[in-house]
Order: C-alpha cells, then sequence, then structure tokens
C-alpha cells in the first residue's frame, strides 16, 4: 500500500499500539491506523514485514522502511531522520 503518510498495523487490545497511536495523537503526526484484527489483508502485510509473525505495532513509512514493536525512544529517532 503506497502512501505519504505513516502506516501504523496494530490491534485495539494490545498496549504498545495504543502507546504508539497516543504518541502519534499528541505530537500532531499524521498516520493511518490499521487494525489487523479487523483485516486480514494488512494482517498478512504485518505477517511478511515481519517474518510470519504477527507483531505489533509494526509501523511502515512513506520510504518503505519499517520499525517493529518500537521502544518510544527508537521511534523518536526514526521519526526525527523524516
Amino acid at each position: 500500500m503506497a502512501t505519504d503518510k505513516i502506516i501504523l498495523y496494530g490491534t485495539s487490545w494490545c498496549g504498545d499500539t495504543r502507546r504508539v497511536r497516543e504518541y502519534f495523537e499528541i505530537n500532531k503526526i499524521e498516520f493511518l491506523w490499521i487494525d489487523i484484527d479487523r483485516d486480514p489483508e494488512a494482517a498478512a502485510i504485518v505477517e511478511d514485514i515481519t517474518g510470519g509473525y504477527r507483531s505489533v505495532p509494526t509501523i511502515v513509512f512513506p520510504d518503505g522502511s519499517s520499525l517493529v514493536e518500537p521502544s518510544t525512544y527508537a521511534l523518536k529517532e526514526k521519526l526525527s531522520t523524516l
């Protein structure tokens, strides 16, 4: 899925997904939220990125790079390079 926004794949029950969503919202960072429990195609994308796992949050950036289950520090570091 090509987009100029950050794509956040996650689940509604995942605490780390909620943390990342909150971080994006507080810092007014635009993103597209996709719940992999409700979207089988998105779940397959996550599994492809993570080597067969449904690891969330999985974040895909407009440059095609991704982070899987990042700490807040790792997320801040990545965002500073965009």
